[in-house]
């Protein structure tokens, strides 16, 4: 009985999150393509300068960007003040593959075509500086390492839509789509530089330009190219995938954690930047079987769950802040826990209590009455501006694979059973 009980809850929240997607695939729609940016505030030359300013005088430029980190906190519209709506390619990436996570849990030929429809928008606003397919950001983005001008390749952003190109091709080949994920790759392998740090190990950049030690980044690269060699049968890409991956072992730290970078300067540790590492180890070990990828996971997920979860179980920022932190919970960090959790769930079933409190709060209070999803809880009150690529592509496409995940689980089971009275009727007669 308790098994029945536990199935129905299964299925009606199943059906809880398919209407959420329906009714967000409404909302996109009608509210269009493009948002507003995590990144508004300071995308506009007179945000840039403020967040240039803080990065070289920090008693200045706290000043320069005290009225924008108000903003942030307590009026998040005013966004619209400093910087115009935006198009931006991770978003897109998401996009298409959240639609192909739900045209597979549905059969809906509709969202096949709407994920077709963002990789054909991903190949018109492709980086055209470069040779190969690679994508940015559409506006100049000062960092702490300098400026890095809009339509520079980042690979943080790249490797997103390689796994859309991928996915979809592999539900339905397209000698096209083929071409384009050949070529992302030898963007990746090639314009990407690395810099050797041991006999064994590499860091990679950031962009084409840069020889920042971002510890993500090499993570990333490690999987794309990992995948790479995998699916387009081109081995020579494991080699430079080895070293990057190498880089991520050796930059985990003894507590499990990882750095944001290992520059020295930006040793924080975060929610979304983590699982953004694990993530990329849990699929380069899923194609390879590699164990030190599954050891250093055993290692990150008891930091994970100890450190950047807050008592309610949802996601925490930091759990070693750089800075003052204006929020206290944000959607992008539910939307990749949500997927971490999905990945490792079966070799770490104590993420499964985790991914069930977490599904529940985002339906309970992160989603709104038009459909879109909140985008922060702030220390007062929420932040409701709806951003692309800040969390609900992020959420749309999580969430769409948790209905795909669930689906097949579901399906396998009913499987299991009639295969189980198949059998019992067999021995019966």
């Amino acid at each position: 009985m308790r098994g029945r009980c536990i199935q129905g809850k299964e299925h009606m929240q199943t059906i809880e999150i398919q209407k959420v997607l329906e009714n967000f695939a409404r909302w996109l729609e009608q509210y269009g393509e493009v948002s507003w940016d995590h990144q508004s505030f300071y995308a506009s030359r007179t945000g840039g300068f403020a967040k240039s300013l803080y990065y070289r005088h920090k008693a200045l430029g706290m000043a320069a960007v005290a009225p924008m980190v108000f903003c942030e906190a307590f009026l998040p519209r005013a966004r619209k003040w400093f910087h115009h709506p935006m198009r931006l390619p991770i978003a897109d990436a998401h996009y298409a593959m959240g639609f192909a996570h739900l045209y597979e849990a549905t059969g809906n030929e509709l969202y096949f075509d709407k994920a077709a429809h963002f990789l054909a928008v991903l190949e018109k606003n492709r980086c055209v500086q470069f040779k190969e397919y690679c994508w940015g950001y559409p506006f100049d983005w000062v960092t702490r390492s300098g400026l890095i001008p809009a339509g520079t390749p980042l690979i943080t952003t790249t490797p997103y839509v390689f796994e859309a190109f991928l996915q979809m091709e592999q539900l339905q080949p397209h000698l096209k789509w083929r071409r384009i994920l050949e070529s992302i790759a030898r963007h990746v392998s090639a314009d990407i530089k690395d810099f050797r740090l041991s006999e064994t190990s590499s860091t990679c950049s950031y962009t084409p330009f840069d020889k920042v030690g971002v510890v993500n980044a090499s993570a990333y690269r490690a999987f794309t190219l990992t995948s790479a060699a995998k699916y387009l049968g081109d081995a020579h890409y494991l080699a430079v995938a080895a070293r990057n991956l190498n880089f991520v072992l050796e930059s985990q730290s003894e507590d499990g954690s990882w750095p944001y970078a290992v520059d020295g300067r930006r040793d924080f540790v975060d929610h979304f930047h983590t699982c953004f590492v694990m993530k990329s180890l849990a699929k380069i070990y899923f194609l390879t079987g590699n164990e030190d990828c599954l050891k250093a996971l055993s290692r990150g997920v008891g930091f994970y769950l100890e450190k950047l979860f807050s008592e309610d179980g949802m996601p925490r920022p930091f759990a070693k802040a750089p800075r003052l932190t204006v929020y206290r919970h944000e959607l992008y960090d539910c939307a990749e826990c949500v997927n971490l959790c999905l990945l490792l769930r079966n070799h770490f079933p104590q993420l499964e209590n985790t991914l069930e409190t977490v599904i529940r709060g985002i339906l309970n209070h992160w989603v709104k009455p038009d459909g879109a999803f909140r985008s922060r809880q702030l220390m007062f009150g929420w932040d409701n501006v709806p951003m692309h690529r800040w969390g609900q592509s992020q959420m749309f496409r999580s969430l769409a694979f948790y209905l795909h995940e669930m689906r097949a689980a579901n399906f396998k089971n009913y499987e299991n059973l009639n295969s189980k009275f198949y059998v019992r009727d067999l021995r019966a007669a």
